[in-house]
This record gives structure tokens, C-alpha cells and sequence, in this order.
């Protein structure tokens, strides 16, 4: 465990920018203080910076004694991770110059992290995956998200792209994805794909919880349509363990709150197609909504180290 005055742990500010909210803290040794919570802006991306550069200031008038701030943001990164590329859901977040923009208001370094990436290496370090040496943390969640871990420090790929398990075909010519793919994971599989699904066999609004908790009753349709979504999940982890042979996958996000039926089902399919190859390990994230502010700290903390 660090300690707060250790030279591999000063004191950083971390910032989860989504849709509706943006979280903020400190994270001083092992410990996020401090926390804070507000509404996302709707006017622009210049609010939206406006708003965190105001309280990362609020947070430094406490914690005068820190020199880094990392932001984890949804959405593929640009330029050695200093833009934005897109932020589904933030209105008007397309190619936006974060890094500059924040430090021009704020005179401090500034680290930017996708949000999947950030809670990834917030598991980590800090979480369900504290102690090993790879892990993969997955989210699913409207939609699914990823990141790769080892020996302490994300692994991006030559393009920056890995992790991005979300957009892996696992149905080719299936529903289109966000990002345009056909059959992606997260476009048959994640809470999004179940409701739509769901929707479609019961004739009616269906929404991700309700599919979920008719499933479990034993309804024999909206069990077909959640048996499915986690079977493709379970088949891309064992395929992922085949690839890469992580240590353990970690499972977050909104619908991975379903708890034990929701494990269940992940785990039968990856163990079916795991085989004989190796063991698929599935742990329950831990750090639940501090992931994505502890792993943007902790972005800022290790860069450069």
C-alpha cells in the first residue's frame, strides 16, 4: 500500500466528465477525499471546461499542495491524448482541445484518460484487481466499454485503440453499432441492445431492469433475449483470455449491478468456450462510482513516472 508522502503517490485531482455529471476528489495515497458532484453543462464544450476548471480551483484552495489533474472523458482521444475526439453525450463535445483548454485556466499539468481506461486502472491499483499483474475491466452499461492493464500502467496499442472490446464483431451482420459496425459486442449485448431486444419480443417498452427481472422469473422470451446478451459477452472474454491471458477480468457498470444472475450467465459461456485453454476469472468491480475520479487521479499520478 502507498502512503500520501510516498514519491510514487503525490496527491492528484481527479475528474469524471459524463453526460450529466462531472465527479471530482483527490486522491491523497490510497484514499479519494473530497468528493464532489455537478450537472454537466448542456451549453458547449467551453462551459463544460469552465465548470471543471472552477472545481479543480475549489479543490486546489484545499489541497494547495497538488500539481496534477487527470480527466477521464467518454470517447475515443486524439494527439497523444491532449483532444478530444467525441464525447457521446456531452453536448457538443466534438474535437475538443482539453489538455490546452485546461491548462491555459488552471496553470497545472493536465492528464487526459478515456473513462473505461481510467476505471481500468483504477481496478487496478486500487480495486478488484489489486495485487495482479494484467487485468481487463470491462463496463456494461448503455454501453460496453474496456481497458487493459499490465504491469500497472494501461496498454493503448500502436494506435491507441486497444481495449475497445465493445466494438469487437461478435455477430457479423447484426444490429449496427454506434460507431457504425455491424454485429459489434456492445450493439447486441449491452443494456442498450437488451431493452431494444427485449422491447422487440414482448411488444412493447421494455427496459433493461425489466428484462432482466423477467428473466429471472423464468419469462421465456425475455430470458432468450438476456441469455444471449451474456452469452456473447462470456464468448469475447474467452476469446480475449485466449489472446491475451489475462489474470482476471473485471466486471463493472449499470447492468453488471443485476449481481449473481448476471455473473452466472457470463460465466458458463466463457467457461464453455475458454475450453481447454485456460481458465476465464471474473471479479465484481469495487470502487463502484469513484472508479472513473480515483483512475483519472491516478492517470495524472503515473504519467511520466
Amino acid at each position: 500500500m502507498t502512503t500520501p508522502d510516498s514519491p510514487l503517490s503525490p496527491p492528484s485531482i481527479g475528474v469524471d466528465v459524463g453526460g450529466t455529471k462531472i465527479a471530482t476528489g483527490v486522491l491523497i495515497g490510497d484514499e479519494l477525499h473530497a468528493r464532489h458532484v455537478q450537472p454537466t453543462p448542456e451549453t458547449g464544450w467551453e462551459a463544460v471546461l469552465d465548470a471543471v476548471a472552477a472545481q479543480v480551483q475549489a479543490l486546489r484552495a484545499q489541497h494547495p499542495q497538488v500539481t496534477r489533474v487527470g480527466v477521464g472523458v467518454p470517447g475515443p482521444l486524439a494527439e497523444g491524448r491532449t483532444r478530444v475526439k467525441f464525447a457521446p453525450n456531452i453536448y457538443g463535445f466534438t474535437d475538443v482541445p482539453l489538455v490546452q483548454g485546461l491548462e491555459d485556466r488552471l496553470g497545472l499539468r493536465v492528464v487526459l484518460e478515456n473513462d473505461a481506461k481510467a476505471a481500468a486502472l483504477a481496478e487496478a491499483h486500487l480495486g478488484a484487481a489489486r495485487g495482479t499483474a494484467s487485468s481487463v475491466y470491462v463496463t456494461v452499461s448503455t454501453g460496453i466499454g474496456s481497458g487493459i492493464v499490465l504491469g500497472g500502467r494501461v496498454w493503448r496499442g500502436h494506435h491507441g485503440i486497444a481495449g475497445e472490446l465493445g466494438h469487437v464483431t461478435v455477430m457479423p451482420g447484426g444490429p449496427v453499432s454506434g460507431a457504425g459496425l455491424d454485429g459489434a459486442l456492445e450493439a447486441v449485448a449491452s443494456g442498450t441492445a437488451i431493452a431494444r431486444d427485449a422491447s422487440y419480443a414482448l411488444n412493447r417498452e421494455v427496459s433493461t431492469a425489466e428484462a432482466f427481472a423477467l428473466a429471472q422469473s423464468g419469462h421465456p422470451a425475455a430470458g432468450r433475449v438476456v441469455s444471449q446478451a451474456l452469452r456473447h459477452i462470456g464468448v469475447a472474454l474467452a476469446d480475449l483470455q485466449k489472446f491475451l491471458d489475462p489474470e482476471v477480468f473485471v466486471i463493472g457498470g449499470g447492468v453488471a449491478k443485476v449481481g449473481d444472475f448476471f455473473f452466472a450467465g457470463i460465466q458458463a459461456a466463457a467457461d464453455e468456450y475458454a475450453g481447454p485453454f485456460a481458465p476465464v476469472t471474473l471479479r465484481r468491480a469495487q470502487l463502484g462510482t469513484d472508479a472513473g475520479v480515483i483512475g483519472a487521479a491516478l492517470a495524472a499520478r503515473l504519467e511520466g513516472l
